[in-house]
């Protein structure tokens, strides 16, 4: 609990307001951000610099998990919305002054098309991946698999639907119901539509990322070693390894 409690009043103090608001929305999105970084700081690499590439860094909240976890990291943070880029670049400063940090504007699928085969340690994301199409998220998987160093690893926070559809859909219903138990008592109805639109492109059909078509596709990509833990109702970490 202690450890916790460190870490949160770190983010909230830099990424300020944004991580406090996702924690409010949902705590589980932060907690799998904190376990993307643990899963990083729990890594038996012994490079003396370690390369990662974290795909969708939006405001910061994942990179700086990622940050924390080792001092021996160089890391990539791809995202091409620049709003929320630009939140993170001024948040995580001290980190692009220090030479650990940069940032590419490009789309994930881009971006690691530009990267050299086997040249990139860890590839790490959270609550990215889902928002990809079926065909595009594929295409990435490989890409991901192309860049990654013989034994390095793919470790990825996110919404991994459940096989079981009656179950999945209970699941999300209690989402939304908690959102409006959250936001309509401090007047966030602004917030609650966007989440909603959000949420109906999470679950259409081109989109939703179910648990076992998951885990097959990494499997097609070349991954071993495929592991799916800390389900928290459909957010999971999922951890791969490129074998040597």
């Amino acid at each position: 609990m202690g450890t916790k409690t460190t870490y949160d009043a770190m983010f909230s103090t830099v990424i300020g307001k944004e991580y406090d608001m996702l924690k409010l929305i949902c705590p589980a999105a932060t907690e799998m951000s904190r376990l993307v970084g643990e899963s990083v700081s729990a890594s038996n690499n012994k490079s003396e610099i370690l390369h990662v590439v974290e795909l969708g860094g939006g405001t910061g909240i994942t990179t700086l998990a990622l940050l924390s976890a080792k001092n021996n990291l160089h890391i990539l943070s791809v995202d091409n919305e620049p709003t929320m880029q630009q939140q993170a670049k001024l948040s995580l400063q001290q980190w692009v002054d220090s030479g650990c940090l940069s940032f590419s504007a490009e789309d994930a699928l881009t971006a690691l098309q530009g990267l050299e085969d086997s040249s990139v340690d860890i590839v790490a994301s959270a609550y990215t991946l889902h928002n990809f199409l079926h065909s595009y998220r594929q295409q990435v998987l490989k890409e991901i698999f192309r860049v990654l160093k013989p034994d390095g690893e793919f470790i990825n926070g996110d919404r991994y639907g459940l096989d079981d559809i009656r179950q999945h859909t209970h699941t999300i219903q209690a989402e939304v119901s908690e959102w409006f138990k959250v936001l309509t008592p401090i007047n966030r109805n602004d917030l609650l539509e966007q989440w909603l639109v959000h949420l109906f492109n999470d679950e259409s059909e081109d989109h939703v990322m179910r648990e076992s078509v998951a885990l097959q596709q990494l499997q097609e990509s070349g991954f071993i070693d495929i592991k799916l833990s800390h389900r928290n109702a459909v957010n999971a970490l999922v951890t791969a390894i490129k074998p040597a």
